[in-house]
């Protein structure tokens, strides 16, 4: 009897998908966040605007470097630590946040003075980024949003 109810269900849901495109645009979101992540993800160089040297030029990178994900008026919403390469990983779980509000309302700061990977940088201030996204990539079933720095400046104090 329960597998006659469990097929039941699923009929019933797949034909509200196929009667409805906002159906389908609303089951597709919610199957899409549960297999998804939000992946934001950089690295830090050791310079006065935290990016890379022109043409390529060899530019040190920052490590152990505290890298906060910061939305609305300055509200931390995750955090990570750049590696001995200066890279750094958040992870989001897409059902916590949208899309659009991450891009347009959170920024990346750098919150570790750069006087920590070069004496002769300010040892106050700080740097951020706002945010990019370059598409999505499937692993699987699973969907990973892909957000990058749009490129870091100087912030005088933090």
């Amino acid at each position: 009897m329960a597998l006659k109810t469990l097929m039941y269900v699923c009929l019933l849901v797949a034909a509200m998908a196929l009667a409805s495109p906002m159906a389908e645009a609303q089951l597709g979101g919610l199957i899409s966040g549960l297999l998804g992540l939000i992946r934001i993800q950089g690295t830090v160089f050791c310079t006065m605007d935290g990016n890379m040297g022109v043409n390529g030029t060899a530019t040190p990178v920052f490590p152990n470097a505290l890298v906060q994900l910061q939305c609305g008026a300055g509200n931390v919403v995750s955090s990570a630590t750049t590696n001995g390469s200066g890279v750094f990983s958040i992870l989001l779980d897409p059902l916590q946040f949208l899309l659009p509000s991450l891009l347009n309302n959170c920024n990346l700061a750098v919150k570790t003075p750069l006087s920590n990977c070069n004496a002769a940088l300010p040892s106050v201030g700080g740097l951020i980024s706002s945010l990019q996204s370059l598409g999505s990539t499937l692993v699987g079933l699973l969907n990973i949003i892909n957000i990058v720095p749009a490129g870091f400046r100087l912030l005088p104090s933090t």
